[in-house]
């Protein structure tokens, strides 16, 4: 038994093959493929010497890098450029025992198993908050110092991460990278696109403890609870009325300002809210959205399809205090309270 022992001349890489003696044919292709090997890394070299001779001003230390033959990166350890090359070949031998997730690099799958360990070494001196990275703290400190470092060129807003800057972007940009499957509706952060598929699975995992009714977003729950509690946290300065939503609060503003910003671009009618002016604007489309189940009538109004459904009910809701008759419609009732009071409001001038 030989041993033929080949060293490279450009990178430290000592490589020894086991040969047979009795097989001239095997000894000759492992000879080849030793050359080979040293080929490949003589262009490893190659591509070191153009980096070298393109970027003047690299250290004296940066002479021997390795660099990936992938995407031209370069590493000073051959280490670390295994590592690295894990990321294009896809090899994750790093699992975690608990839930099989497989990683390409220890350091991973140690920060990985601080979620099953609760384990959250970095703690904020400010609030006593922890946290599994020493990156997340760091984040997190931004909160307590003020500091935003990554700025919109296009308004001068600022932000502590750069990835909330990026998201910002998309709104001077009008880019909305993520798309709706069913319905093709984009929208600038995964989250949107998250909660708006819940329209289309019906998913409503939010749930009133009180009543069992469900919502498709918390906030949609937290505003819901507050029927439940009573809470009006929204109040009117002009005259101390509350609501509970700030929605209805900002309707109410318009009974003191008399402001009527919704305006009908077909007869100039304003109105004080915007659902007001979209039930306005049937009378142009001639639009009837409700129907009577018993009969197919439309109409544009739910009111109107309620005073209609009476007619098959024989619902009289509306009973006069003086002799107990009851009418269908309150205007119907407005009339007979005439017949009581003697008042004749629709008499003719010439008649009196």
């Amino acid at each position: 038994m030989a041993f033929i022992k080949v060293e490279s001349e450009d990178v430290e890489i000592e490589e020894t093959f086991t040969v047979k003696q009795e097989d001239p044919q095997e000894q000759t292709d492992l000879i080849e493929v030793n050359k080979g090997s040293k080929e490949e890394e003589h262009h490893v070299k190659f591509e070191e010497k153009t980096y070298l001779q393109t970027d003047g001003n690299l250290k004296r230390r940066d002479k021997n890098r390795f660099i990936c033959t992938q995407c031209g990166k370069s590493f000073g350890r051959k280490d670390n450029l295994k590592i690295h090359m894990k990321i294009h070949t896809g090899e994750k031998p790093f699992t975690c025992t608990q839930c099989g997730k497989s990683f390409n690099q220890s350091s991973n799958l140690n920060d990985h198993m601080m979620i099953h360990t609760g384990e959250k070494p970095f703690t904020c001196t400010q609030c006593g908050k922890s946290f599994r990275k020493s990156s997340s703290l760091t984040l997190h400190m931004m909160i307590h110092t003020g500091e935003k470092p990554f700025t919109c060129t296009q308004c001068g807003k600022s932000y502590s991460q750069s990835s909330h800057l990026n998201q910002h972007m998309m709104i001077h940009t009008g880019e909305k990278p993520f798309t709706c499957t069913q319905c093709g509706k984009s929208f600038n952060r995964s989250s949107g696109l998250y909660q708006h598929m819940r329209i289309h699975t019906g998913e409503k995992p939010f749930t009133c403890t009180q009543c069992g009714k469900s919502f498709n977003r918390s906030s949609n729950l937290y505003k819901h609870m507050r029927n439940h509690t009573g809470e009006k946290p929204f109040s009117c300065v002009q005259c101390g009325k509350s609501f509970n939503f700030s929605s209805t609060l900002y309707q109410h503003m318009t009974i003191h300002t008399g402001e009527k910003p919704f305006t009908c671009t077909q007869c100039g009618k304003s109105f004080t809210c915007s659902s007001r002016l979209h039930q306005h604007m049937r009378i142009h489309t001639g639009e009837k959205p409700f129907t009577c189940t018993q009969c197919g009538k439309c109409f544009n109004f739910s009111s109107n399809l309620n005073r209609h459904i009476r007619i098959h009910s024989g619902e009289k809701p509306f009973t006069c205090t003086q002799c107990g008759k009851s009418f269908s419609q309150s205007s119907h009732l407005n009339q007979h309270i005439m017949s009581h009071t003697g008042e004749k409001p629709f008499m003719s001038n010439h008649l009196v």
